[in-house]
């Protein structure tokens, strides 16, 4: 059968192919009107995570593991992509259950079903920048009109995008400040340390002081002193670092192989100066043995302090940040009710409708009149064959 043929039997049948066509169209508009759900998405808009970490401490060395300083320094994407999978996370759809009280919503009565359906109607983009558009679809019921109240579906869809974001900077700052804690509890050891090696050393100053009262360090000593130890106040601190990271990273990571370099060349520059290298003015193995007993100990006890203050200032840096209750992520713009539904389009899905079911129905006619065109053919075949015999 030709193209030409069967644009003739459209034609012949179009009146018929029009009746189905505006009838099952009638149907459509009425089922998407009074029976289909109504789905209402509010969308919230989310600024991307700083670059810059707000610990300030020791603990923000914990970066490459801080959730809103992962990946930092190359693309704020890649540090907005962590926000993304926290909100897609379990936990967050959890917090926003129990905060709104919408388990029987999903109709399930265990929790994390409930929360595994809510993670399906969520919806999170991302865009190059990394601001992040999160919405959640709420879907009312069956017939909106009668079991359905509008305003209540429109106001639940912006309540769950904007607890969605509680949740996301909840859960945020519970891991920037369980990171704080290991870090001030990491610190307060070496303080508690530090300070007993100081209480020794000053100590043992004063005992060698009362012993010697006439013995005193000349200015230039000093001076070579205080520089080694604050070479060696900076040794401690590197060493410190790098007690924090290794727990927390790779062997390879770059954050951590440069602390080790630094340690490195630190201890290679406060041996220097132990050895008597013809840079430093002062070799503390070319001065007498009395003096030479009083400049370790002077050295000891200026080190101690340098390092039990360091780790005050750190220690109560990570305190603070331990205990601050300051929101870590920045709405650009909060969800609010949306005026209008977000699907089903009604008009355009009933001319979409329309359209499938026009050529449906031309399909089937078509395909009728073949059958019976094929049949006749096959029956004229038939009598010609019988009336040569």
């Amino acid at each position: 059968m030709s193209w030409h043929e069967m644009l003739n039997i459209v034609l012949f049948n179009l009146k018929t192919i029009l009746k189905i066509t505006i009838f099952s169209t009638a149907i459509i508009f009425l089922i998407l009107y009074f029976i289909y759900p109504r789905t209402y998405t509010a969308i919230v808009v989310v600024l991307p995570p700083e670059k810059n970490s707000s610990l300030g401490g020791l603990g923000s060395l914990l970066a490459t593991q801080d959730l809103s300083n992962l990946m930092t320094g190359n693309m704020s994407s890649a540090s907005s992509q962590i926000y993304v999978e926290i909100l897609k996370s379990r936990s967050a759809s959890l917090f926003v259950i129990n905060k709104l009280n919408i388990q029987k919503e999903y109709d399930e009565d265990d929790i994390y079903e409930a929360a595994g359906k809510l993670s399906e109607d969520l919806s999170v983009e991302i865009n190059k920048e990394g601001v992040i558009k999160l919405s959640v679809e709420v879907d009312s019921k069956y017939l909106p009109l009668i079991f359905s109240d509008e305003y209540q579906d429109k106001k639940l869809s912006a309540d769950l995008s904007n607890s969605f974001i509680e949740a996301l900077d909840k859960i945020n700052r519970q891991k920037l400040s369980s990171k704080s804690k290991r870090a001030r509890l990491f610190i307060e050891t070496q303080l508690l340390e530090t300070k007993a090696k100081l209480d020794t050393v000053e100590n043992a100053l004063m005992v060698f002081q009362k012993k010697n009262k006439t013995i005193s360090l000349p200015d230039q000593l000093k001076t070579a002193i205080e520089s080694a130890a604050k070479i060696k106040t900076e040794i401690v601190k590197a060493e410190m670092e790098i007690g924090l990271l290794q727990y927390n990273v790779q062997d390879d990571n770059k954050t951590y192989q440069s602390l080790k370099r630094k340690l490195e060349q630190l201890k290679l520059q406060y041996d220097k100066m132990e050895m008597g290298n013809q840079d430093y003015l002062m070799a503390f193995k070319d001065i007498p043995e009395l003096g030479k007993e009083l400049a370790g100990l002077f050295r000891d006890v200026k080190i101690q302090n340098e390092v039990y203050m360091l780790l005050q200032q750190q220690y109560y840096k990570e305190k603070i940040q331990e205990n601050r209750d300051l929101p870590t992520v920045e709405v650009l713009d909060e969800a609010v009710p949306p005026l209008k539904k977000s699907s089903p389009k009604i008009f355009t899905s009933t001319i979409t409708g329309g359209i499938l079911v026009f050529l449906f129905t031309a399909l089937v006619i078509v395909l009728s009149q073949r059958k019976k065109f094929d049949y006749k053919k096959n029956v004229k075949v038939d009598q010609q064959i019988s009336f040569g015999r």
